[in-house]
C-alpha cells in the first residue's frame, strides 16, 4: 500500500504523520512549498504536530507532483470554507481532485476528508477524477469517504483516541479503507452504509453543535436582560443527569461555523428553507456585534467616553490556545466598536500577525501599554488565566470595564474597582 496525503493542514498532517508509522511508503504533499519546506525542517505553524513527532517521522514530504505517481491510495484533506456569501467553496476541493486525477491509475483508491455536503464525493469529485484521468469512477478507480473529526488543540481527543467513519462504493472498497484507517485507529473503524451517509453525518455532527450553543448565546442575551448570571444558570441547570452542557460565546473556525451552511445549501436546493439551523446560524454569526454594543452600553451607564475610548481585546484566534483564525468572529467586536467610535486594539500569543494582518486586515500588537477603559477577553488563552490574569487586568483604568466573554474568571480575582460582565 503506497499512501499519499494530499493537503497537510490541520487535518492532513496529523493523519499523514500516523499512516507512516504503519505504511513506509507514505507521502505528505502539499501545493504550499514553504509549508513542505517547514515541516522537513520540523516545523508545524498549526501546531497539532509536535516537535518529537516530526523528527521521529519517516513521512516523505513533497510539492512534486511526479512524486505520486507510484501512489495507490489517495487521502485528499483539503480545506472546504464558505465564500462571503455564505455558499460552499469547493475550489481546494476541486483542484485537489484535478491534482490526483492527472496521476491516477487503474486500481487506485481516493478518499476524501473534507467536510461536504451529501453527494459530492461522488456527484462532483467523481466526475472531476473520471474527465481528467479518462478512467471511469466505481470500475477503474474507487471513491472513499472518512470525515476529519481534529479537533485543533486537543490532546486528549487526537486521531488515534477517535471513532473513525469510514464508507467507500462498495464492498470490496471499503475493506481496504477500514484495514488503512483500522491500522493507526486505536478507537476503531465505523462502516457506514454509503458514501452519502458517511457525508451526512459530518455534516450534522457541527450542526448540532452550533444550534446548541446558539440557544446558549440566546439564553444568555434573555437573562442578561434580566440581570441573571447565564453562568450560574447553566450550572445549576447542569445538576440534571440529561442537561447538555454547551455554553454561549463566540462560534468561529473551519467547522461550526461553517458546516451548517454546506447542509443547508443543499436543503435549499431541493426547496427546503432550513428555520432552526440558520436561525441558529444567525444569533452565532452576531455575537461579537452584540458583545461590542453591551460593552459601549455599560460604559455609558458608567459615565465614561465613547468616542476615542481605548478599547484592549485579548485573543483573536477562533478557538483558545491554538493560532488558528479561520473565521474567527472576533474581528465583528473590533468592527462593531470603530462604528461607536471607539479605538480597540488587539493582543494575541498565538496568532500571526502577518496573516491576521492579510485575512481581515487588522494589525495585532505586540504587548498592551495599559491605561484601557475597556478591556475584553475574547480568547481565553491559558497565557491570560490562572496566575496571568492579576497582570492582564492591570492593563485596565481604576474603574474600567472589565468584559469576560466565556466566563472563564473567577469574580474574586477582579479587583474591587473594575466593572464586571460576561455572557
Amino acid at each position: 500500500m503506497k499512501i499519499a496525503v494530499i493537503g497537510l493542514g490541520y487535518v492532513g498532517l496529523p493523519i499523514a504523520l500516523a499512516l507512516s508509522k504503519k505504511f513506509e511508503d507514505t507521502i505528505g504533499f502539499d501545493i504550499n512549498e514553504e509549508r513542505v519546506a517547514q515541516l522537513k525542517q520540523g516545523i508545524d505553524e498549526t501546531e497539532e504536530a509536535l516537535p518529537e513527532q516530526l523528527a521521529e517521522s519517516t513521512l516523505t514530504y513533497t510539492s512534486n507532483l511526479e512524486d505520486l505517481r507510484s501512489s495507490t491510495f489517495f487521502i485528499i484533506a483539503v480545506p472546504t470554507p464558505v465564500d462571503i456569501n455564505n455558499a460552499p467553496d469547493l475550489g481546494a476541493l476541486r483542484a485537489a481532485s484535478r491534482t490526483v486525477a492527472s496521476v491516477l491509475k487503474k486500481g487506485d483508491i481516493v478518499v476524501y476528508e473534507s467536510t461536504v455536503y451529501p453527494g459530492v464525493t461522488e456527484d462532483v469529485c467523481g466526475a472531476i477524477l473520471e474527465e481528467a484521468s479518462g478512467l471511469s469512477c466505481g470500475i477503474d478507480f474507487k471513491l472513499g469517504y472518512s470525515p476529519e473529526r481534529i479537533n485543533p488543540g486537543d490532546r486528549e481527543h487526537t486521531l488515534e483516541r477517535v471513532v473513525k467513519v469510514v464508507a467507500a462504493q462498495d464492498e470490496d472498497s471499503l475493506n481496504v479503507v477500514s484495514e488503512v484507517y483500522g491500522a493507526v485507529i486505536q478507537a476503531g473503524v465505523h462502516r457506514a452504509t454509503s458514501i452519502k451517509v458517511a457525508e451526512a453525518a459530518k455534516v450534522i455532527e457541527n450542526t448540532q453543535r452550533d444550534v446548541n450553543i446558539a440557544l446558549m448565546n440566546e439564553l444568555a442575551i434573555i437573562f442578561d436582560l434580566m440581570d441573571i448570571p447565564t453562568k450560574d444558570v447553566l450550572e445549576a441547570a447542569g445538576t440534571k443527569w440529561n442537561f447538555l452542557k454547551f455554553f454561549p460565546g463566540l462560534v468561529g473556525g473551519h467547522c461550526i461555523g461553517v458546516d451548517p451552511y454546506y447542509l443547508t445549501m443543499a436543503a435549499q436546493q431541493r426547496g427546503y428553507h432550513p428555520e432552526v439551523i440558520l436561525s441558529g446560524r444567525r444569533i452565532n454569526d452576531n455575537m461579537g456585534k452584540f458583545i461590542a454594543q453591551r460593552t459601549v452600553k455599560i460604559m455609558v451607564q458608567n459615565g465614561l467616553p465613547i468616542v476615542g475610548s481605548r478599547v484592549g481585546i485579548f485573543g483573536a484566534t477562533f478557538k483558545e490556545n491554538v493560532p488558528d483564525i479561520r473565521n474567527s468572529r472576533v474581528p465583528d467586536i473590533i468592527h462593531e466598536l470603530r462604528e461607536f467610535g471607539c479605538e480597540p486594539t488587539i493582543y494575541d500569543p498565538h496568532a500571526c500577525p502577518d496573516e491576521f494582518l492579510h485575512e481581515y486586515g487588522i494589525t495585532l500588537e505586540s504587548e498592551c501599554s495599559g491605561n484601557l477603559d475597556a478591556l475584553i477577553l475574547a480568547v481565553s488563552h491559558r497565557e491570560y488565566l490562572e496566575e496571568n490574569c492579576a497582570q492582564v487586568l492591570t492593563n485596565l483604568k481604576q474603574n474600567g470595564i472589565f468584559i469576560d466573554v466565556k466566563s472563564v474568571l473567577s469574580k474574586d480575582l477582579v479587583p474591587e474597582n473594575t466593572i464586571y460582565w460576561s455572557l
